[in-house]
């Protein structure tokens, strides 16, 4: 091979591998450009300014509108217990009967020894007293009418020399006796009358400890609690049933003395309890404290909620939406454009192709939207349902 062919040929080497390495470069800075990544489909919606109702949130409890401790008012042992816990009574149901049975037998004392009173006095139950009515009285007074008419009779006598001085003094003495016995008759009388109204008053106490052996509901309600049964012995006072009524219920609020100018009575109140999310129920101020609590500066309020249906409980943690004043311009947004991450609420708004993220402030809700108290301005737009997948700087392009 001579000189020239070799210089041909290592030529022609070096030429190809020079076009193979820029070949190879080449392939290598086209793979290392980034690759810019496909923008993501979003739907706007506008950020609308509305009047809306402002509303102060206090918190309470929800407490029975009335309850009862009752008691047994008489001793003795338990016969019967018709009702159970839950049951629904009417003011007078019967709760716990008690055995009567000396009840029973001191009131037939009682009326015995008032009847035996009246006979004496000649009076019918409960007929008006008039002591000259009663017959020992009605004697008294025809003794001394009979002693009267002698003595005028002696006295005529008397005068005309029929009869002695002595004769006279007899006849005038029985008519003084006989006014002093008639006298006596009335003032008898007087005294029992007296021991009959004491009979009588405890004829009353025997029927009403005979009343008492029945313990009855003291108005509509729930029986919460039945605390003894058939067999137990019960003295005066023994509390034996728990009556509880709930329709309606009340709600005891607590107010922050600068919103006192905001409460009033018959003021509408919304209620929600967490028992049953999403609910809302109506109540009415009934009561404002006249004055403040020192510990907490705050005012004492009670509300009344109706509750037919029984599902409002005592002793629920109740949350109360006080209006505050009259509708007020907002910035309302669909609920599901605002993405909340541990407690930060962000909007994401439309900058051209991209968005920008902002962190917003949460006001009132207004059915399925939402006020914005800062972060955005009227007309803008805004992702409308972020559901996590953007971020500020975001391409975005508008689906449809």
């Amino acid at each position: 091979m001579n000189r020239s062919f070799r210089v041909s040929v290592l030529s022609s080497a070096a030429l190809a591998a020079a076009l193979l390495s820029a070949a190879c470069s080449g392939e290598r800075t086209s793979a290392a450009a980034p690759v810019e990544p496909a923008p993501v489909a979003i739907q706007v919606t506008q950020v609308q300014s509305q009047p809306i109702d402002r509303f102060l949130r206090v918190t309470g409890s929800l407490a029975a509108d009335e309850k009862a401790d009752v008691a047994a008012e008489t001793a003795g042992r338990v016969i019967g217990t018709p009702v159970e816990r839950g049951t629904r009574v009417a003011a007078g149901t019967v709760l716990i009967r008690v055995s009567a049975t000396e009840a029973d037998a001191s009131l037939r004392e009682a009326e015995a020894n008032a009847a035996q009173l009246e006979a004496r006095l000649g009076l019918l139950a409960r007929q008006p007293f008039d002591p000259l009515k009663v017959p020992d009285v009605l004697n008294a007074k025809a003794a001394l009418d009979w002693a009267e008419a002698d003595f005028n009779r002696i006295k005529s006598l008397l005068d005309q020399k029929v009869v002695s001085q002595a004769e006279y003094d007899q006849r005038l003495t029985q008519v003084q006796a006989a006014r002093q016995q008639y006298q006596t008759a009335q003032n008898a009388a007087q005294q029992s009358f007296r021991s009959l109204q004491a009979a009588r008053a405890r004829v009353d106490l025997a029927r009403k400890s005979a009343a008492d052996t029945v313990v009855r509901a003291p108005f509509s309600g729930i029986v919460a609690e039945r605390l003894v049964s058939t067999g137990d012995y019960v003295s005066r006072g023994m509390k034996v049933a728990t009556v509880v009524r709930i329709d309606p219920v009340r709600v005891e609020l607590t107010v922050p003395e600068q919103y006192l100018s905001l409460v009033k009575t018959g003021q509408t109140v919304r209620l929600t309890v967490d028992a049953y999310p999403g609910e809302v129920f109506s109540a009415k101020v009934r009561f404002v404290s006249p004055s403040l609590k020192t510990d907490q500066r705050a005012l004492t309020v009670e509300a009344i909620a109706g509750n037919a249906d029984g599902r409002l409980k005592p002793g629920l943690f109740a949350t109360a939406l006080l209006q505050q004043t009259a509708p007020a311009p907002a910035l309302l947004v669909p609920s599901a454009a605002v993405e909340t991450v541990a407690g930060t609420s962000r909007v994401y708004v439309l900058a051209g192709n991209t968005v920008e993220e902002r962190i917003v402030t949460i006001g009132e809700k207004v059915g399925d939207r939402i006020e914005l108290a800062t972060g955005v301005k009227p007309g803008e737009r805004i992702a409308a349902n972020p559901r996590g997948k953007l971020a500020d700087g975001v391409r975005v392009q508008l689906e449809g």
